[in-house]
């Protein structure tokens, strides 16, 4: 018990600890450098630009891209734009680093038309809602059944079940009026 209060003990220890000390700072300093914390590059907002003119700018910015998703169609934004990305603009990131890009697809998808005669106009426009298709024009015709849908239009031609369209389109009603011909 003597020999860990002795002079020599004590002085192995601090030289131990001065050591590890050193070593541990070294490491940091090291790796600081060899992971290039140093570099750091803003990332530029590529939010509505081209899919072209963001290659140059990726390039110019010494940083990759990736394109991860493009099956949301957003009418709000020109085809093959760049509707989001990760990480975020203005953000610090090192040289080299891989930006992921959602981008607008070049059109909409296609879907298969339903059933849709003989439904009534809220289950019709519930399940064209439901298609990612939008109500456009409604008209009526002299029909026993109200607000029974009677015909189908997309760009004023008649649409059978089956019938594929593109999503987003505009699908006109004409609907019965309740009146007996």
């Amino acid at each position: 018990m003597k020999f860990l209060y002795s002079k020599i003990f004590i002085k192995q220890v601090f030289i131990a600890v001065i050591i590890f000390s050193l070593v541990v700072l070294f490491s940091i300093i090291f790796l600081f450098f060899y992971t290039k914390q140093t570099s750091k590059i803003s990332v530029p907002n590529l939010i509505g630009l081209q899919l072209s003119d963001v290659e140059k700018i990726v390039v110019e910015n010494k940083l990759r891209y990736e394109v991860i998703d493009s099956s949301f169609f957003n009418p709000d934004f020109d085809k093959n734009t760049v509707l989001d990305q990760i990480p975020k603009s203005n953000k610090n990131v090192k040289k080299n680093r891989k930006i992921y890009l959602t981008i607008n697809p070049t059109s909409y998808g296609n879907v298969i038309l339903p059933n849709l005669i003989q439904l009534t106009k809220r289950n019709a426009e519930s399940t064209l809602l439901a298609l990612d298709l939008e109500l456009g024009n409604i008209s009526y015709e002299d029909n026993i059944g109200k607000d029974m849908v009677l015909k189908v239009l997309y760009l004023e031609n008649e649409l059978k079940q089956g019938d594929i369209i593109p999503k987003k389109s505009k699908i006109d009603f004409v609907l019965g009026n309740g009146l007996n011909k």
